[in-house]
């Protein structure tokens, strides 16, 4: 297929606003796209290169943007593809120029809507709304199959692109490949939102609560290869936690898959700093000296596989009882189900009184939907916190000239994009200041003034009073007095918070103020 045909389709899926329009065309060339370019179609669409990095920085493709085009498309898909992957070949002396030649012939290949898309895909700016979940709706729709089998079928892969080659290649069938295997990360669930317990109650009826322990989030994976870690972005992050592993080694059962959270604690059990967890996290063994001065706990909640049996699809009860077969109670997050609104209050007391920052009520017949914030599971925090996206900065003035320093913040779009809700320097420790006045200049894509506008990579989380309708922001909405209670780099962007649930802490402060 020519390269052409998949630029004009991300360009008319980022106009269309519909949901069902971009599913309808992203369904359309799916079925058009010859077979063995059918991976790297999806790959581009969602915005990723099948590969990793290829060598070239971005301030060298930005310099390539206005290179002048080709009259006519000759390129295909695998040509385009080729000539990238070939980017990553390059090494030896001189190697940065030789790249930069290289993106430039094959520029000087491409008509004008190719360049476009070519040129964003490397900067990570394209925002056609191809997002994995519209992704996946257009696969289902090319391959005449349920959502829900390949949203689940994702999940279990964690690769659109695989799911759409073997769906569209062998059908319903070509789906049961996809299961859950050791060793194989399988993206968490997640939770919504919900402003108080009553909330929580009113909406899952008798549910099991949790509490919200302010760690960070790890899969773990016990079988014949021995004891693996990952985090919630999958990255193998074993040896960063030997203790850990000792303790999951030392438990008599041999084949599983737990759901869980480190994090670490004062010698009173109460919880330190995320950010003291954090510097642990994510170091690795022999190299962090803190391990020992600074030991990580576990805390499980959640079983996926036990002894050769997924449970995935079991409802939330099953899988807790399979846990405490597992586990000893000390490695458990503590737990109660009610359906008592004053229990539940009680229990949330309790968690906060631990130093930890809530519930979780989770809903007791629900299945473990992977990678999916849903209404199964729902998380009771005291203040209005939200995940949003930094999607530029602004340079300091006064004390904090130099720095980057009030943040541009943006909830995602489900259907593409970001948006923003307001902007905020407050909450900022100098040490934050100059983390992310470095970080943020390494995302940065544009300047505009005193703005320098960044690839919304950056996941931070929010703190603010209430929302305020507003003209200024696309959304309609504003965050007022919002503050930065931390950056969260165990978040993707994808895992932000959406402007629907935005929206719906809105709707019902009006409805709390009415009352």
């Amino acid at each position: 297929m020519r390269l052409s045909v998949l630029a004009e389709t991300s360009e008319a899926v980022a106009a269309t606003r519909g949901r069902l329009e971009k599913v309808r065309r992203l369904a359309e060339l799916l079925r058009a796209v010859d077979a063995h370019e059918r991976r790297t179609a999806v790959a581009w669409l969602s915005g990723v290169h099948p590969g990793g990095r290829l060598g070239i920085g971005a301030a060298a493709v930005r310099a390539l943007r206005d290179a002048p085009a080709a009259p006519a498309p000759v390129l295909s898909i695998d040509e385009a593809r080729a000539a990238l992957d070939g980017l990553r070949a390059i090494t030896g002396k001189g190697s940065a120029e030789r790249r930069r030649d290289a993106l430039a012939a094959l520029l000087a290949k491409a008509t004008d809507v190719e360049q476009r898309f070519l040129v964003r895909l490397l900067l990570g700016e394209l925002r056609q709304g191809a997002l994995e979940g519209v992704m996946a709706d257009g696969i289902a729709a090319a391959a005449g199959v349920p959502p829900a089998a390949v949203r689940r079928a994702i999940m279990l892969a964690g690769d659109a692109a695989a799911v759409a080659d073997a769906v569209l290649a062998e059908g319903p069938a070509g789906l049961g490949r996809f299961r859950l295997e050791l060793y194989e990360f399988v993206r968490p669930m997640l939770a919504s939102p919900t402003p108080d317990i009553g909330s929580a109650i009113e909406s899952l009826g008798e549910a099991a609560l949790e509490y919200k322990l302010d760690g960070a989030r790890v899969q773990i994976h016990k079988g014949d290869a021995g004891t693996r870690l990952y985090s919630r972005s999958g990255r193998d992050v074993t040896d960063s936690v030997p203790e850990i592993v000792a303790r999951i080694d030392a438990l008599p059962a041999s084949r599983f898959v737990l759901d869980g959270e480190v994090l670490a604690l004062e010698p009173s059990g109460r919880p330190r700093p995320f950010q003291d967890t954090m510097r642990r996290f994510g170091r690795k063994r022999g190299i962090d000296v803190h391990a020992d001065a600074l030991p990580l706990s576990l805390f499980c909640f959640d079983c996926l596989h036990a002894d050769g049996e997924d449970l995935i699809d079991r409802p939330t009860v099953e899988r807790a009882e399979r846990l405490a077969g597992l586990v000893p109670p000390e490695l458990v997050v503590p737990r109660i189900v009610t359906s008592s609104v004053h229990e539940a209050e009680r229990f949330l007391a309790a968690a906060l009184d631990a130093g930890h920052e809530g519930v979780m009520a989770k809903a007791l017949d629900a299945p473990y939907e992977a990678g999916n914030r849903g209404a199964a599971w729902l998380k009771v925090k005291v203040a209005h916190t939200l995940d949003l996206v930094v999607l530029a900065a602004e340079w300091g003035s006064g004390r904090r000239r130099g720095w980057l320093s009030n943040l541009h913040l943006g909830a995602r779009d489900p259907d593409g994009g970001f948006v923003m809700l307001g902007k905020t320097f407050k909450g900022l420790t100098d040490e934050m200041l100059a983390w992310q006045t470095k970080r943020l200049a390494a995302l940065a894509v544009a300047t505009e003034g005193h703005v320098v506008h960044v690839r919304p990579e950056l996941v931070v989380e929010v703190a603010f009073n209430e929302l305020q309708a507003s003209r200024r922001y696309p959304g309609g909405l504003a965050l007022r007095f919002a503050r930065v209670l931390r950056y969260r780099p165990d978040k993707r962007a994808e895992d932000a918070d959406t402007i629907e649930t935005v929206r719906a802490i809105a709707a019902r402060e009006a409805m709390t103020q009415l009352a």
